[in-house]
């Protein structure tokens, strides 16, 4: 792939373009993120079951709320036990695969082999979670609040080849959500912080991630302007 001048200074363009859309798009990024910033830092914020009560009975609007997430109805599998918010159950199994391989000898002659190996792979999964779930003390829905992520636990053979791996999360939680406080409930699949509290959990929410956008955006332009040069541009001779 050839690149003239002509397909140099065309590109130059392209990319004063692409910086240029990519300001606007910051700019709108921006002005969101600081109306969202304005939510988040006039929310109100809760450590106890009281007011937490009081704040869905009369409508505050939006809350952090810190406390202790738990199972109301806790499940688990019998043959690992326990007591669990949620539990993933994975079945693997241990399967032949071949695979073509070529090597190069000393003197460069390429030779090719079907190589064999053996990989534990994925063969479907199944969970169990909790009906409802205690926020605070205050009993609701399972899917009112995100569920924390699942870690695993353990690992079961059934056979040489089969085999489970579970993973799960704890019956109890201590962590904040992000919420809004109305008609006597909190809103559907409210964001939850594991592990965090009510500082942390606001300065999560208000970190910029506009250095992302510009990774991408920046990614976008390469290949926008590569794009451009493996066209057929004989129309910039013209």
């Amino acid at each position: 792939m050839e690149i003239t001048k002509r397909e140099i200074l065309a590109s130059v363009t392209i990319i004063a373009i692409m910086v240029l859309v990519g300001f606007v798009i910051v700019g709108r990024i921006d002005a969101y993120q600081v109306q969202k910033n304005s939510e988040y830092y006039s929310a109100l914020q809760i450590t106890d079951a009281e007011q937490f009560q009081y704040g869905m009975d009369t409508s505050v609007g939006n809350a952090f709320v810190y406390g202790t997430l738990e199972a109301a109805d806790p499940v688990t599998y019998p043959e690992i036990g326990g007591e669990y918010l949620y539990v993933e159950k994975v079945e693997e199994h241990y399967t032949l695969h071949t695979r073509t391989v070529t090597t190069t000898d000393s003197k460069g002659n390429h030779h090719t082999h079907t190589e064999v190996y053996w990989t534990w792979d994925y063969a479907g999964s199944e969970n169990v979670h909790s009906n409802r779930i205690k926020f605070l003390g205050i009993e609701m829905d399972y899917k009112k609040i995100q569920r924390p992520d699942a870690h695993y636990i353990d690992t079961i053979k059934k056979s040489s080849n089969v085999r489970f791996q579970y993973y799960a999360t704890p019956a109890k939680c201590a962590g904040t959500i992000y919420t809004d406080l109305r008609d006597g409930t909190i809103s559907e699949n409210s964001r939850f912080f594991d592990d965090v509290g009510i500082d942390a959990a606001i300065k999560r929410m208000t970190s910029s991630r506009i250095w992302l956008f510009w990774i991408v955006w920046i990614l976008v332009t390469g290949g926008a302007v590569y794009g451009f040069y493996y066209l057929d541009n004989d129309w910039l001779n013209t």
